[in-house]
């Protein structure tokens, strides 16, 4: 075995297999995110050659978003039941399978389920749940630190590939954009099915960081059915007021990154003159920014109170998106958006994980964090749709973007309303 080969190898040279786990993970997080993130650089080739209004295609996009989030706890709770790598390797399969399917798609009802039924629950399988898992089952240190990681890869593949994609997109056809995505996902699936494991236990290892002597304790078996774990959290984290303000500002964290800016800001940019490739790089720009600032934010959530760390992501994410129609979209201000915005784009995160652990236990705690994921992810269908509402009805995406930075605001301001903890959760 490909994982037993490995261990023997990291353990020479005094390296915990957790890290190959989160190499894995963090290509796995990488090409799903990028699968969810492509669309939006298809939206004017696809209007071009079938003629979809704007509100169509960002309707199935809107259904894949809704779809990538409700998925998010069932997924854990698959996990839970199938294992870490069975459920992600059918995950990449489905997405891939929807895909191919995709290249031959001449109708919008066929895109609303290949990109936005199939991708939704495919991508939603691996969503940000697969790497609170990794973290909790084969981290007991830096757990903080390794959500970070984790969670810059999803947000970061989301990004990064576009100027790839807007290139082939421009110069052949969205069709050979696309066929990238599937090699890529094919990469990811071999990975997985060769280093991934479900549990330390299962190569006769203890969590990193895990100094305790004490015999590892067996997992029970999990026959709970899916549908009576993932709603049974529901209906108790549904009875706290700290559940509610997580999902509510998780709800706009969605709202204006996923659903705005990853996929409207390269039609808005062409609404100002500026081309395709140029725009895509913007972001690509933001996945850099991105990557450095969700890790950051991993780690000041191991040591400072996540409350307030909220407080300050939100606020200034929320006056970034209000001053971007003020940039008058010139090089200079565009590159200080990008700046300031991706070093925020997704570093809200780990400390919303980390205030779930807190409040709901590390055994539940994947369970309702997936809940709270889902609110992110119906805030970003819902701004994913309005957007190409406002830009169908009022010719313009900027009413969309002055809404999403004053809920941002709004944001930072409910955060405080969660109580602080009496002790600190353990990193």
């Amino acid at each position: 075995m490909i994982s037993g080969w490995l261990s023997t190898a990291l353990a020479r040279r005094n390296i915990h297999y957790g890290w190959a786990m989160i190499a894995v993970t963090f290509v796995t997080a990488l090409v799903s995110a990028a699968a969810v993130g492509a669309p939006g650089v298809f939206i004017v080739p696809l209007q071009k050659e079938f003629g979809w209004s704007t509100a169509e295609i960002s309707s199935a996009m809107s259904i894949r978003f809704v779809l990538f989030g409700l998925m998010a706890p069932f997924a854990a709770a698959l996990m839970n039941r199938y294992g870490l790598r069975n459920v992600t390797l059918i995950a990449l399969l489905v997405v891939a399978a929807s895909l191919v399917l995709s290249l031959g798609m001449t109708q919008v009802w066929q895109l609303m389920a290949l990109w936005g039924v199939a991708v939704g629950i495919g991508t939603g399988m691996t969503a940000l749940v697969l790497g609170a898992t990794v973290a909790a089952r084969w981290f007991h240190a830096r757990r903080g630190l390794v959500v970070g990681i984790l969670t810059a890869s999803a947000a970061t593949g989301q990004l990064i590939f576009l100027p790839i994609l807007a290139s082939i997109t421009e110069h052949s056809s969205w069709r050979w954009a696309l066929a990238l995505m599937c090699l890529m996902l094919a990469v990811a699936a071999l990975g997985v099915l060769l280093v991934m494991r479900d549990r330390p236990s299962d190569i006769g290892l203890r969590p990193f960081g895990d100094t305790s002597t004490e015999p590892l304790a067996v997992p029970p078996p999990n026959t709970s059915p899916i549908m009576a774990a993932a709603l049974g959290a529901l209906r108790d984290a549904a009875q706290t007021k700290v559940f509610w303000i997580l999902f509510a500002t998780f709800f706009i964290c969605g709202a204006s990154t996923n659903g705005l800016v990853q996929v409207h800001l390269i039609p808005m940019c062409l609404d100002f003159g500026i081309p395709q490739i140029q725009a895509a790089g913007l972001l690509a720009a933001m996945g850099v920014f991105d990557f450095v600032g969700t890790i950051a934010s991993g780690w000041l959530s191991d040591r400072y109170d996540n409350r307030y760390l909220l407080f300050w992501y939100y606020g200034l994410r929320g006056l970034s998106l209000l001053a971007l129609p003020f940039t008058d979209f010139s090089f200079y201000g565009l590159s200080l958006f990008a700046l300031f915005y991706g070093l925020d784009w997704i570093a809200t995160v780990p400390p919303t994980v980390r205030l779930t652990a807190s409040k709901f236990g590390p055994e539940r705690a994947g369970l309702v964090f997936g809940w709270i994921f889902a609110g992110h992810q119906l805030g970003a269908a819902t701004a994913a749709f309005g957007a190409g509402l406002s830009r169908t009805v009022l010719l313009s995406y900027l009413p969309a973007f002055f809404a999403a930075g004053a809920l941002c605001i709004i944001a930072a301001l409910i955060v405080l309303a969660i109580s602080k903890d009496k002790k600190v959760a353990t990193a």
